[in-house]
């Protein structure tokens, strides 16, 4: 490791950012490479999601079986990878509410061109160009906060505008259908028995946690967060690493579109209505912290579970769905009260 590295390692290390600022001078034990490292330590969520899985297990008898299990996977595997792209813009004390538009955006291009196209190549075709848009609308954010200084919220709220105009505009406000079923096949279809979606969101979470864990990037994502100036002055090079996160927040929400449209069978200009504020949702339940340096690749994904078990079980019970909306927003708040009482405790300590 370089010399410049073994400072930003001092500077920021995941889960415990500011711990490691106070200046503890320890030294930390070689680390076994297993699944939690790779995810990330990201289980104070995991209480609340076996409490809810051990209360709808009791409470309906539907709630076990293989088909609701199979939709439930499907429905939140959409949600995670969203909500993971997310992480990386929290992580950096950012927020991207522009995601749920990308997500419609995305899905509507992918739609477009399989519709309009035939051929083996329609697909992945579709497939790269609605990356591209995603990762495009992530680059026009990141340029923004990065290089031009401007707030986060407001960037991402007027990119959020942007994109579901272009989206309504593209299509005129029309839905895109039929699609090919070489196009659903990709969310529709499975592999020893478990759906293509839930493998992806596996990936996706396994990788991203692994460039957290494990990589230079990842301790660059995370010092960031802690400290922006800290951080440029130890050779952390802040701008490149918020494009980074912000292009790939961005990419993660197009794969959730693509999906998405596959899952459909058509391409919806109103897709991802909602979607940016549940994949904060999942980050915040899962243990992120929105004031950076704080949050995993797991507790995304249990975040997302959580949400999405929430929404489930309300339907397999019959509550009404505005009930729901009260639930997660009352989990929000505890999560950020929780946050907040961990902070100040952390503060007492180091003074």
């Amino acid at each position: 490791m370089t010399t410049r590295d073994s400072k930003v390692a001092e500077a920021a290390t995941p889960d415990s950012a500011p711990e490691t600022a106070a200046g503890k001078g320890t030294t930390a034990e070689p680390e076994v490479l297993g699944l939690g490292s790779l995810l990330g330590r990201g289980f104070g969520g995991l209480p609340v999601l076996v409490l809810l899985v051990l209360g709808l297990s009791l409470a309906t008898d539907t709630f076990l079986t293989g088909t609701n299990l199979d939709n439930l996977g499907r429905q939140v595997s959409i949600y995670a990878i969203i909500a993971i792209g997310q992480l990386l813009v929290i992580l950096t004390a950012g927020i991207d509410l522009s995601v749920g538009s990308v997500v419609g955006l995305s899905g509507v291009i992918a739609a477009k061109a399989v519709f309009d196209t035939a051929g083996s190549g329609s697909v992945l075709l579709a497939v790269v160009l609605a990356l591209l848009a995603g990762a495009a609308v992530g680059l026009v954010n990141g340029v923004l906060v990065a290089i031009l200084k401007m707030p986060p919220f407001i960037v991402t709220l007027g990119t959020l505008g942007m994109a579901r105009g272009i989206t309504l505009l593209y299509t005129d406000g029309r839905t895109i259908q039929p699609l090919p079923r070489s196009f659903t096949s990709i969310a529709g279809g499975e592999f020893l028995g478990v759906a293509n979606l839930i493998w992806l969101t596996v990936l996706i979470a396994l990788l991203v946690g692994f460039g957290l864990r494990r990589t230079v990037w990842g301790r660059y994502i995370y010092a960031v967060g802690s400290n922006p100036e800290s951080a440029r002055l130890t050779g952390v090079p802040v701008r490149a690493v918020l494009l980074s996160v912000y292009a790939l927040a961005g990419t993660l929400a197009a794969l959730g579109g693509i999906l998405l449209a596959s899952r459909l069978g058509n391409g919806v200009p109103t897709a991802g209505t909602g979607y940016e504020l549940q994949a904060i949702a999942a980050c915040v339940i899962g243990g992120a912290s929105l004031f950076g340096a704080r949050g995993s690749a797991l507790g995304a994904l249990v975040g997302a579970l959580i949400v999405g078990l929430l929404n489930n079980g309300g339907t397999l019970l019959g509550i009404d769905p505005f009930w729901l909306q009260v639930a997660i927003g009352a989990l929000i708040l505890v999560a950020v009260g929780v946050d907040q009482l961990q902070g100040r405790r952390r503060v007492r300590r180091g003074a």
